[in-house]
């Protein structure tokens, strides 16, 4: 069979696969154009399947704030490599499955890869032709949807991290330059929680443990390693949880204290932290 050079050359045009793929595709499909679609999709989930345990600590972060700016969607697609990650496929497929996130309404990660895009194919399987186009692995590493009076979204700016918080009892004040603050310093504390009541039972177990361990190789009485330990825990809050942590712009104040000076009765509902690699 002649596979000519036009013909690969329409299919890479058609599909954006390589030349070499498009040849052989077209050498199995023994030069039907549809059957080599075909051919280079399943080899995208061949390509997916393999590369199925590498890491993904490369990406892209993009957001969408509602008009009214009392919700947000936020997604992070994860590749394995940084040029792919500055690719126009991927930031144009990264761009168009936000997109359809915000168009559907999708509220988590599973409603989002199931939705169907307008050529009929789903999110995930645009992800998957991506993958055989480009030979890596890409995922939608995370993506949240957030509600509140007033959501403010942060994104750093290798664009591969982002805050979110969502307020209460705004009360009409304006909260957009306090919420940029806040995500921000979202994304550098990396709190654990909003406070220390909403910290997992699970982490304060292990935090207890790791603090009598401390006190115990400094010598302490064991009849004491409970008390030290406890002490350490307090520490672990104060540094650890939203609310608790001193503000990075004034460490004279916490967040808390940040919130009822911007306004009386201001509360943060919920936040979210965001990161790729």
């Amino acid at each position: 069979m002649n596979i000519t050079a036009a013909d690969v050359n329409k299919l890479r045009q058609q599909t954006g696969a390589g030349m070499m793929d498009c040849k052989k595709a077209l050498v199995e499909a023994e030069g039907d154009f549809e059957k080599a679609v075909e051919v280079l999709r399943k080899a995208g989930q061949k390509v997916a399947a393999k590369r199925a345990d590498n890491e993904t600590s490369e990406g892209i972060v993009l957001v969408n704030v509602s008009e009214d700016g009392s919700s947000a969607k936020v997604l992070a697609l994860a590749c394995e490599t940084e040029p792919v990650s500055n690719v126009e496929d991927f930031k144009n497929l990264a761009a168009a499955v936000l997109a359809a996130g915000v168009k559907h309404d999708a509220k988590d990660t599973e409603t989002l890869l199931a939705i169907k895009m307008e050529d009929g194919e789903t999110v995930q399987e645009h992800i998957t032709h991506l993958i055989g186009k480009i030979g890596e692995k890409v995922i939608v590493s995370d993506y949240v949807h957030v509600d509140g009076e007033k959501v403010v979204v942060y994104i750093h700016s290798n664009k591969k991290a982002a805050g979110i918080v969502s307020f209460g009892n705004v009360g009409g004040a304006e909260v957009e330059e306090v919420g940029r603050d806040i995500s921000m310093q979202i994304v550098a504390m990396k709190p654990v929680a909003l406070a220390k009541d909403d910290v997992d039972p699970s982490v304060i177990e292990k935090e207890i443990e790791i603090g009598k361990d401390q006190a115990r190789q400094e010598g302490k009485p064991e009849a004491i390693l409970e008390k030290i330990a406890m002490g350490k825990l307090e520490k672990f809050f104060k540094e650890n949880t939203l609310l608790s942590q001193q503000f990075v712009k004034d460490p004279s104040i916490n967040i808390e204290q940040l919130l009822e000076q911007t306004q009386k009765g201001l509360t943060i509902n919920s936040f979210k932290r965001i990161q790729i690699g």
